[in-house]
């Protein structure tokens, strides 16, 4: 159906440009933004966290829905497992279900380091600057990590559509 395929690709779209754009804006944006705003590395940290948890509330249903809607629409190659690696459309498939599963255990790992606990220490001023620093250095790796892989999933997806 025409129309249900259609509706499909546009929440994949939409939910990859808030998945995508969100983490580009964060880290391009906001994050060098925060540098010129506060001298305090805590402070910086604590607005970090407070941003990426409010964009989490709208980035994990849209990973969630990338990830459903990728799989309906995979649903014909996925269907013929011989396919795969006997087509180039099957294999850049495959290189672009690699990297998001990359992608979601970098991410869960990213959420993770930053536990309500880790927060609560932040506020309280129980970390130390060298904690704060490396957990700094840390987050910001991953975040570039996930922005990296994602733009990288991106390109499979224009690769997939050009029917590469």
């Amino acid at each position: 159906m025409p129309i249900v395929d259609a509706l499909i690709t546009w929440a994949h779209l939409i939910s990859a440009s808030i998945w995508v754009g969100g983490s580009l804006f964060i880290g391009v944006v906001l994050a060098p933004l925060l540098k010129t705003i506060s001298e305090s590395v805590e402070e910086r940290l604590r607005i970090m966290i407070r941003v990426g948890r409010k964009f989490n509330k709208i980035a994990v249903p849209s990973l969630i829905i990338l990830i459903v809607t990728g799989i309906y629409n995979s649903k014909y190659i996925l269907s013929n497992p011989e396919t795969i690696f006997a087509t180039n459309y099957g294999v850049v498939l495959t290189i672009k279900i690699i990297l998001v599963l990359a992608l979601i255990i970098i991410f869960t790992i990213h959420v993770r380091i930053i536990r309500f606990d880790v927060e609560k220490k932040i506020e309280t001023k129980q970390m130390s600057q060298e904690s704060i620093q490396k957990l700094r250095s840390k987050i910001i790796s991953l975040g570039r990590i996930i922005v990296f892989i994602s733009i990288a999933v991106l390109l499979m997806a224009a690769m997939l559509d050009a029917g590469i």
